[in-house]
């Protein structure tokens, strides 16, 4: 199941992609309550479980947060119902709302305001070795700020303090379930998903504060996206393609095979002395390609497009932009 979030009437909306649309969770949980479904849905006893699970955790979810929060099972229930929906109303008249063309549907950031977004630094051992380091022996953690989410299309702000802004391609995991000193072999129970970020930097605050907050914090400098692909949508989250384009010449091409420290492994280990919680962002490094180490430098400039894509999980597109 893909679960996004897009923009309706300048409202933030959930929604569930259904082939080449979006199926509203507003929309299909309100027709749950009014019951005002095709009546051979209203026969099927795997909808009507479905429907029941779904229903005991009325009205619907304000946003991604509070979605998570109801569990696997909910969202179970959840995909089992939207998909049924879309496939009723395939060739008659759809309940306004309900259904969106994904084409045009403006998806925005599936998580506005994550409580957390914990990235992980030289976790590909060639991207160590490209800036003349070793690997590390043990996870190098660090944390964005919230105000550097934005979403797919946004544009990537550069700041007016910095002339070497960077790009960087990460595969991102999603914290469904929240904990304390998780065991590394129950990983995964806690993880709701995964999803594409962009882990834009400014090399030179990076470099000259001598410590990365400020260089990986600038407004717009997290564009996640498009959505969050559910775990079981992911068999093994370690073996997904990962690149990058800028303006169309791939600059970074790797696999998730090659990251040093694996899911599980970056989940317990944080855990051990930090609280996760529901719609915590985990993102795992990025392969080599950066723009700071090539001959000549790359940096992003005013006009230019940048698109990753990761297997199984989409691709996520941002302009970037000039300081307005």
């Amino acid at each position: 199941m893909k679960l996004v979030t897009y923009e309706v009437r300048k409202q933030n909306r959930l929604g569930v992609v259904d082939g080449e649309n979006v199926v509203s969770v507003r929309g299909a949980i309100e027709l749950l309550t009014r019951h005002a479904i095709p009546a051979a849905l209203g026969e099927d006893a795997e909808f009507k479980t479905a429907a029941e699970a779904v229903l005991s955790s009325a009205p619907a979810p304000r946003d991604m947060i509070a979605l998570l929060d109801r569990g696997v099972e909910w969202r179970e229930a959840l995909g089992k119902i939207t998909s049924s929906l879309a496939n009723a109303f395939a060739s008659g008249d759809v309940p306004k709302g309900l259904l969106t063309p994904l084409a045009s549907a403006r998806l925005r950031a599936p998580i506005s305001r994550p409580n957390k977004i914990t990235c992980i630094g030289l976790n590909y051992a060639d991207h160590a070795r490209e800036q003349g380091g070793e690997p590390p022996s043990s996870p190098i953690y660090f944390l964005k700020s919230v105000n550097t989410i934005c979403g797919p299309g946004d544009s990537i702000t550069l700041p007016p303090n910095s002339t070497q802004v960077d790009y960087e391609a990460e595969f991102a995991v999603v914290i469904g379930k929240g904990g304390k000193g998780i065991p590394e072999d129950r990983a995964y129970e806690h993880v709701a998903g995964y999803m594409i970020l962009h882990d834009v930097s400014a090399r030179d605050m990076q470099f000259g504060d001598k410590q990365w907050f400020r260089g990986k914090s600038g407004d717009t400098f997290a564009p996640t996206g498009p959505w969050i692909a559910t775990a079981d949508e992911v068999p093994d989250p370690h073996n997904l393609r990962i690149s990058l384009t800028l303006n169309g010449v791939t600059m970074q091409d790797s696999n998730t095979a090659n990251l040093i420290f694996k899911v599980p492994y970056l989940i317990s280990y944080l855990s051990q002395s930090l609280t996760w919680e529901t719609g915590d962002v985990i993102s795992t490094g990025t392969p080599p390609g950066v723009g700071v180490f090539r001959n000549p430098q790359v940096f992003l400039k005013s006009g230019d497009t940048v698109s990753i894509t990761v297997e199984r999980l989409g691709t996520l597109t941002n302009s970037v932009a000039g300081q307005s």
